[in-house]
């Protein structure tokens, strides 16, 4: 669980707010008469639905007398309140989320009410998992956790402990507490950006040599992406300037497409007059090839050595300019320790942070969902642990805000 950057207690951001439990089915469900009486007495006002696989292990009826009110089953209804639901809701949780649900919802499925909610929210959505560890470390199962993220959605790593099957490892739900103590996280964290112009720089740049050959990286952009959804997630206007990705565009983001560090250039600096925050994760290459042909070079043609060209710095532009209100973080992806590379680019571009990596370690690299990363000020280094990308960008925002707030 990450730390919460607003000042009150992240558990008194329930009184009054509006939950929807989503109960799947996963033997996990049987902890949630705990879980919906946690948030009810944080404050919450709480719906919950059930899909069908959820009733073979809770039943309706003893949801409904703790909630106060009948659980919400797609099938019972004359009217169909998904989208009622959707729009009252400030935050969907699904807890239990079992590996069935997980891919019906990767899929963008809406058979019964809970996916056709998701589909339809604007909301925040917390998923938590709960199945059997063989089952969660399953390489589909594990393609629908990175769908399910990539789409905005917070996918919650379950718990260690002992499992149904009596074995013990990775898959059990969190205790209620814990998901109450979370749900608080988001909600006070949700609109303490409301309004704030937030510009992110995501992906590879590339740099042709001829229409089909280029000079590029191994970035996807997930970092980026990660981070411009987050920013939305609270409130912020986002505009992200991507290079090219295979990434499907956050919730609620702007997203202008650019192929060049020259293009990404032109494209931030329009975005930046109206940006307060500036998070610079794309890997723009350093150099361009100071001649491009206008068709295939073929291989009898080709030339052994290629005259290149320095790329602009766009993060020490923006950041030499004016300033003062902005909070502007850079990142340095090393191949190896990572500080003193950082500290120069804070010193030297004048950044506010810098989030720095080696992508040599396993999982903190590219291509994957996780990261291990610093995130490097003047007078602090602070080390996260090995964390979804998504969580990474959550921590780095809770940073941003503090920083905003004292200038």
């Amino acid at each position: 669980m990450s730390d919460c950057s607003a000042d009150e207690d992240p558990r008194a951001a329930l009184a009054g707010a509006k939950l929807l439990l989503g109960i799947t089915g996963s033997i996990a469900a049987v902890k949630a008469p705990g879980i919906l009486t946690s948030l009810l007495r944080g404050g919450a006002q709480v719906e919950v639905t059930l899909t069908r696989g959820a009733t073979r292990f809770v039943t309706a009826t003893g949801l409904a007398a703790l909630a106060g009110r009948p659980v919400r089953r797609f099938w019972e209804e004359g009217a169909s309140p998904h989208l009622e639901l959707a729009k009252w809701a400030d935050l969907v949780l699904v807890a239990p989320a079992s590996a069935d649900f997980m891919g019906k919802a990767a899929s963008g499925l809406g058979d019964e009410l809970l996916g056709s909610i998701l589909l339809a929210t604007r909301s925040p959505v917390l998923f938590f998992p709960a199945m059997e560890t063989l089952i969660y470390q399953h390489r589909l199962v594990q393609d629908n956790v990175r769908r399910l993220r990539e789409t905005g959605y917070r996918v919650f790593e379950p718990a260690r402990g002992r499992l149904a099957s009596g074995e013990e490892g990775l898959g059990r739900l969190p205790e209620p507490g814990e998901i109450t103590a979370i749900a608080g996280e988001v909600l006070a964290r949700r609109r303490d950006l409301a309004g704030v112009g937030v510009l992110v720089g995501a992906g590879p740049t590339r740099e042709h040599l001829d229409p089909v050959r280029f000079i590029s990286s191994p970035a996807t952009g997930k970092m980026g992406y990660a981070l411009a959804a987050a920013a939305a997630g609270r409130g912020a206007k986002v505009v992200l300037v991507s290079g090219p990705t295979l990434l499907e565009p956050p919730k609620g983001v702007e997203v202008r497409r650019v192929t060049s560090a020259v293009q990404m250039r032109q494209a931030m600096g329009a975005a930046w007059p109206e940006a307060r925050v500036v998070l610079m994760a794309a890997a723009v290459a350093d150099f361009r090839p100071a001649q491009v042909a206008g068709h295939k070079i073929k291989k009898k043609d080709a030339a052994l050595t290629v005259s290149l060209l320095p790329n602009p710095d766009i993060l020490a532009e923006l950041a030499g300019t004016d300033r003062s209100a902005r909070v502007v973080v850079g990142f340095a992806a090393e191949t190896g320790p990572a500080e003193a590379e950082a500290r120069r680019k804070l010193r030297e571009k004048g950044l506010d942070l810098v989030v720095a990596n080696d992508v040599t370690e396993p999982g903190a690299g590219f291509e994957v969902d996780t990261n291990r990363v610093s995130i490097i000020s003047v007078d602090r280094r602070e080390d996260l642990p090995m964390l979804p990308k998504a969580e990474v960008a959550e921590l780095v925002l809770d940073r941003v805000v503090a920083l905003l707030r004292a200038k």
